[in-house]
């Protein structure tokens, strides 16, 4: 008998046709022998809905009941399903965070889980009782509703699966498990059996929709063996498991890109000790991530270029702050760009294959497209290119990588 955490998210719940089809997966699952618990997402657009709502209230509220009106929608999905399950004829209860508990520091909005009381939960579990929890929410130190932020099931998830000792945590989604690229753009990219969790947050972080970055370094902190499925079949999806689980490594496991980015350069900065300092430090106070940088070398030791990137929404701000900011670093001009792409190759398998960055920089120089700004790290190699060469660059990529399915 292996005990499973279930989490369905929002297109999983969608209506009520969806929350029965819910139902019929638990109870296979259950009939399979298993102890299972469940946590849920809101129907798909409830919560952006509840946020609205909350924006339409004025432009200052209070964060903490505008945590308790995010929170509701979970609160019905739990409570039909529960229904659903109890008309298949299993015993099932819902449970709100604050029931479980679910603990959490007081960040409203963007509360981190503390601890998380699961006796009760693996008692009734024993009996073969079906938890239903809501997922993306807890209670904080003054016995307040919290949420997690957005996506915030998925780490709800595994964080009860790891409060349960679960021997797996699946995550069902609308896609069938984690592909070597995004299938909407590469039609030869195929889905990945096993991934390790280090590639998995990278492919999280630099553009992959499928998990959310915050449950897979919580899975890989508290060793969450993941299944990635599909809600809509029953096929095999991807397991992200520990490196030692896979044997033999991908010199590249998959391509991730991201369009929401933007690149600004800082013209002739004078070039002299703590400008760098004092350029991202106005940033970093501002809560701007900044992402790729690059410096050129100074010829004369006396001035130098300065490129980085911000995501693009948050380009207007950035902008704004470094010109408030003109005189005293001193650059010569500033020059921003909305239309590029960061597009990354993942792998594990890179820290026993040479010649990984040559080839992305031949391929892409085979296709014509202009490198603008280069990142690594011990396992990903990322490149800043013109927006328009997106998709051009991710199917030679993949193609170049021996990636494409048979």
């Amino acid at each position: 008998m292996a005990r499973i955490v279930q989490k369905f998210g929002g297109t999983s719940v969608a209506d009520m046709t969806r929350i029965k089809a819910v139902a019929v997966t638990v109870k296979r699952e259950l009939d399979a022998g298993n102890q299972v618990a469940v946590v849920l997402s809101a129907m798909a657009g409830v919560t952006d809905q509840l946020v609205g709502y909350a924006a339409q209230t004025g432009s200052v509220f209070d964060a903490r009941e505008y945590d308790v009106v995010v929170s509701t929608g979970e609160q019905v999905t739990v409570g039909l399903l529960a229904l659903c399950l109890q008309n298949l004829g299993v015993t099932a209860r819902s449970w709100l965070g604050w029931q479980v508990p679910i603990s959490t520091d007081g960040v409203h909005g963007k509360a981190r889980i503390k601890a998380i009381e699961a006796k009760e939960l693996r008692r009734r579990m024993a009996t073969g009782e079906v938890p239903v929890v809501a997922g993306f929410q807890g209670f904080g130190p003054d016995n307040r509703i919290t949420t997690l932020g957005r996506g915030g099931s998925d780490t709800s998830a595994v964080a009860l699966a790891a409060a349960l000792e679960a021997d797996r945590c699946d995550i069902y989604t609308d896609v069938e498990g984690v592909y070597t690229c995004d299938p909407r753009i590469v039609a030869k990219a195929r889905k990945i059996d096993k991934i390790t969790y280090e590639e998995m947050l990278e492919l999280a972080s630099l553009g992959a929709k499928v998990l959310q970055t915050r449950s897979v370094v919580l899975a890989m902190r508290m060793g969450v063996r993941l299944h990635v499925r599909s809600s809509y079949s029953d096929v095999p999806g991807t397991l992200v498991v520990d490196e030692d689980e896979i044997v033999e490594h991908e010199m590249v496991s998959g391509i991730a890109y991201s369009r929401d980015e933007a690149k600004i350069t800082l013209v002739k900065v004078r070039d002299k000790p703590g400008v760098a300092a004092a350029i991202f430090g106005p940033l970093a106070d501002a809560s701007i991530n900044v992402d790729m940088i690059v410096q050129n070398v100074s010829a004369d030791g006396k001035a130098t270029d300065i490129t980085f990137t911000v995501p693009r929404g948050e380009l207007k701000r950035t902008v704004e702050t470094l010109e408030a900011k003109r005189k005293q670093l001193g650059y010569a001009d500033l020059i921003s760009d909305a239309n590029v792409a960061k597009i990354s190759v993942i792998g594990v398998g890179m820290r026993s294959h040479a010649g990984v960055a040559q080839r992305m920089f031949k391929t892409l120089g085979e296709k014509g497209i202009n490198i603008q700004v280069i990142s690594t790290s011990e396992i990903k190699v990322s490149v800043l290119v013109a927006e328009e060469y997106t998709e051009l660059a991710l199917r030679a990529l993949h193609s170049a990588y021996g990636l494409d399915s048979e």
